[in-house]
């Protein structure tokens, strides 16, 4: 449910949403972060969270602020994470519930950070969303148990927990946001997952189709000895990911 096997076009292709949240995630960090391009930084500026603009009316900014980070280490974790743990929650609630539950959870948090932040307090990041994906989570566990199996069940209470414990222990973390999204997320529990299907791993068997009865001989199979690309290069981009991310938390403790 939250090890992900599938070949970068298979992810695309089964979760779109997640697969564009990502990608917004990504090119706006480019853009704006890394390339300094003027447009962006300035729309970054005009989309971050702000208590004191909110209050003079900018409330776009209660939503906004999802979709920009504070450097590359923030970006590639909460990415990574919505890798991990989205593409299972898209396929079960669907496209529109699972993007319900993942801006209103995140609208939860910029609210919550709003309403209690000191007025000086600016922000952004997607965790406040990720938590509220937990929060969906947590409400099938004790609420419709029949989506979601033991072992997986223990993972999602297990990296809640430690979420929560690192978001009141870490420096520079926007403790509204991951509390009040996580919330959020609950309370969006019963709209979203009514009607919700158990996952399944639908990528694995629309590439059985026809295996069985396509065996034939290839006399051009001895030449095809290369090195499996296709399958190669996603896990060295998941393998880089979590090398990323490593040196990143280990960069905010040293």
């Amino acid at each position: 449910m939250f090890f992900r096997t599938e070949s970068f076009q298979d992810f695309i292709r089964f979760y779109p949403i997640v697969a564009t949240l990502i990608g917004i995630h990504i090119f706006l960090w480019l853009t704006g972060d890394l390339l300094q391009i003027s447009y962006f930084v300035q729309l970054e500026r005009l989309g971050n969270g702000n208590n004191l603009a909110t209050a003079d009316g900018e409330y776009w900014r209660l939503i906004t602020p999802i979709f920009f980070h504070a450097g590359l280490a923030h970006m590639i974790f909460n990415s990574f994470s919505l890798v991990l743990f989205g593409p299972a929650l898209e396929q079960m609630l669907g496209k529109g519930k699972f993007l319900l539950a993942y801006l209103g959870a995140g609208f939860a948090g910029n609210v919550g950070t709003f309403l209690l932040g000191p007025d000086y307090y600016l922000h952004v990041g997607a965790s406040g969303a990720i938590f509220g994906l937990f929060g969906v989570y947590l409400y099938m566990i004790y609420a419709k148990k029949h989506l979601i199996d033991q072992a997986n069940a223990q993972i999602v209470l297990t990296i809640t927990v430690i979420g929560l414990v690192m978001t009141f222990i870490r420096p520079n973390i926007n403790i509204y946001g991951h509390i009040f999204g996580l919330i959020g997320g609950l309370a969006l529990g019963p709209i979203v997952t009514s009607g919700a299907k158990t996952f399944t791993m639908s990528f694995s068997r629309s590439r059985r189709r026809g295996s069985d009865s396509d065996i034939g001989f290839d006399p051009n199979r001895w030449n095809k000895r290369r090195i499996p690309w296709r399958r190669f290069l996603p896990k060295f981009i998941w393998g880089m990911l979590v090398i990323l991310i490593i040196a990143g938390l280990f960069g905010r403790f040293f």
